[in-house]
C-alpha cells in the first residue's frame, strides 16, 4: 500500500500545537515531507518531532520559525518547504486566532487590527507566495483555517468573525482564479475542537454547555478529526473539490453558536453587553 503523499512538500503553518500539530502528523503519515512553523521554537521542536514519530512511506516533519504577518518570513518559508521536494505541492493556512471578547461597542481599534492580520493578512500572504511555485509544480491544493465562527454568529468575538469569514472568501475567489492553473482552494470550519487554548472553557461552565447542548452529536471533536479531513483535502482524492467551505463540527451549525456572556455579564452587567456605553 502507499500512503499517497509521497513526493509531495507541504507547509503547516501555525503547526506547533493543536489543530496544526494534527494535521501536519496526517500528512506526514502518509509520505508528506511537512514543514511546520509558527512563533514559538519549543512548541515547534516538540510538535515535529511528535510528527515524525507517527510519519510513515518516507514522510517527515520538519520545522521554521515564521510569523505569517511578515512577508519576507512567509515568502523565505514557502521557499524553504519548496527545497524539501524541488516543488511546492500544498499550503495548510493554520495560523490565527482571536482576541478580545467583548461587544463591538467595546472593541478596542488596535486589538481589532492584530486578529484581522493575524487571520486575513497572514493567509493572504501564503496565498501570494505559494501560488508561483504550485504553478511551476503543475497545481496543487491550498486549505484556509475558518471555523464555525466564519459563518455561525458568534456574539462578543468581535474580529475573530470578521476574520474567519474573510479567509473562507479569500478561498473562493482564490479558487475562481487559479483554478485554470491546477491549483484549488478550500476551508475548513471547525466548531468546538479539544485543543489547548479550549482547555480555558471550564466544562462546568455555562459557555461549556452552550457548545455541547447545541452540537447535535453532544460532545466536542478532536484535532485529529480536522487532521484527516485537511489531508484528504490535500491529497490527489480531492481533486474535482475547489472553492467549498467544510464543516467538521458535530452538527453545530444547524443549531447556533457559543453563549460566552456568563464571562462578562458579572463584571459590565446586561445593559453594557446589550450596548450602553461603559463607565
Amino acid at each position: 500500500m502507499q500512503g499517497g503523499l509521497e513526493g509531495k512538500s507541504i507547509l503547516v503553518t501555525g503547526g506547533g500545537t493543536g489543530i496544526g500539530h494534527a494535521c501536519a502528523a496526517a500528512l506526514a503519515a502518509d509520505g508528506a515531507q511537512v514543514m511546520i512553523c509558527g512563533r514559538t521554537e519549543a512548541s515547534l521542536e516538540d510538535s515535529a518531532a511528535r510528527g515524525r514519530a507517527a510519519a510513515g512511506f518516507g514522510g517527515t516533519v520538519l520545522h521554521r520559525v515564521c510569523d505569517v504577518t511578515d512577508e519576507t518570513s512567509v515568502s523565505e518559508t514557502i521557499e524553504a518547504t519548496a527545497a524539501l521536494t524541488s516543488s511546492f505541492d500544498g499550503l495548510v493556512a493554520n495560523a490565527g486566532g482571536g482576541g478580545m471578547i467583548a461587544p463591538f461597542h467595546m472593541q478596542e481599534k488596535d486589538e481589532f487590527l492584530r486578529v484581522l492580520q493575524l487571520n486575513v493578512l497572514g493567509t493572504m500572504l501564503c496565498i501570494k507566495h505559494a501560488v508561483p511555485l504550485m504553478r511551476d509544480a503543475g497545481g496543487g491544493s491550498f486549505v484556509g483555517m475558518s471555523s464555525l465562527a466564519g459563518h455561525v454568529t458568534h456574539p462578543l468575538f468581535g474580529a475573530y468573525t470578521a476574520g474567519k469569514a474573510g479567509i473562507e472568501q479569500m478561498m473562493r475567489n482564490a479558487a475562481d482564479e487559479f483554478g485554470a492553473s491546477k491549483i484549488r482552494f478550500n476551508s475548513v470550519r471547525p466548531g468546538f475542537i479539544a485543543t489547548e487554548i479550549m482547555e480555558g472553557i471550564p466544562r462546568d461552565s455555562e459557555v461549556y454547555q452552550s457548545y455541547v447542548q447545541n452540537t447535535p452529536l453532544g460532545d466536542v471533536g478532536s484535532p485529529e478529526d480536522v487532521g484527516h479531513l485537511v489531508r484528504f483535502l490535500i491529497g490527489d482524492q480531492a481533486r474535482w473539490i475547489t472553492g467549498a467551505a467544510i464543516n467538521i463540527d458535530g452538527g453545530q451549525a444547524l443549531r447556533r453558536g457559543p453563549d460566552f456572556s456568563s464571562f462578562l455579564r458579572d463584571a459590565v452587567g446586561d445593559e453594557v453587553l446589550a450596548g450602553k456605553k461603559p463607565g
